[in-house]
């Protein structure tokens, strides 16, 4: 090999090195932290900070049926050093928990909802009230016979101005082959010493394929009997009485 051609030969390589680094490497994104797993027995951990050092772990565990087990509401008061533990049974899974204040007097409500199925899907509101590290198991009512009405579960709960609203959807009967209607059940539940109240927010207006509201036809008014002016003179005139003539 001469003297140009390695001179040649350098330059291609120069060249070609020069070209490769102008190449972008494929830019990695940061990696997602992945939510920790909750470790058997337990089945359920949501951690609600109500203010600061003032925290609710709410756990559900157990082994075997994922339908039956236990909670516990752990209560941290980091600033006083206090903790304590508040558990009950469980029927169903849980699915959420909730925070509020229903009746404004500075103690918070932790509200679990879980979700359970025999011959419909319900939900049940375990629900209590803290007064400092004391807790107080509130009664959540059940579904009176005129709410329970085409009910067939699947319920949806949500804080709303610091009220809770339950919806779920009317079916056209109580058996496993009723068909929904179109239209849903709104109930609000208020919180006053310690007791719940409801109020059904929702009128249960079907809701056909034109979204126009359905209308429920109205009996016909019964037709009243009327007699003409005739026939009440007819039967206003007295009979005339008939003369005898003697032969």
């Amino acid at each position: 090999m001469n003297f140009r051609n390695y001179l040649f030969i350098s330059a291609v390589c120069a060249l070609i090195a020069a070209c490769g680094g102008d190449d972008k490497k494929p830019v990695r994104s940061a990696p997602v932290a992945a939510k920790p797993a909750v470790m058997a027995p337990f089945r359920f951990h949501k951690a609600i900070e109500v203010s600061p050092g003032q925290t609710y772990d709410v756990l559900s565990w157990g082994r075997g049926s994922s339908q039956i087990g236990a909670f516990a509401i752990l209560h941290s008061d980091s600033s006083g050093m206090k903790y304590t533990t508040t558990t009950g049974d469980l029927d169903g899974e849980i699915t959420d928990v909730y925070n509020a204040d229903m009746d404004v007097d500075g103690n918070p409500e932790i509200l679990i909802q879980a979700k359970g199925k025999d011959t419909v899907n319900y939900t049940k509101i375990y629900a209590f009230e803290f007064n400092n590290n004391d807790a107080h198991k509130l009664d959540f009512p059940k579904l009176t016979n005129t709410q329970r009405r085409g009910y067939r579960g699947n319920d949806d709960f949500y804080i709303r101005e610091g009220k809770l609203i339950r919806e779920f959807p009317v079916y056209d009967g109580s058996s496993a082959s009723a068909k929904p209607t179109g239209a849903k059940r709104q109930l609000e539940y208020s919180l006053r010493s310690n007791n719940f109240t409801v109020k059904q927010l929702s009128t249960d207006s079907a809701t056909i394929d034109d979204n126009k509201a359905a209308v429920v036809k109205q009996p016909e008014p019964e037709k009243q009997q009327t007699v003409s002016k005739s026939k009440k003179r007819k039967h206003a005139e007295p009979k005339k009485k008939r003369r005898r003539h003697r032969g």
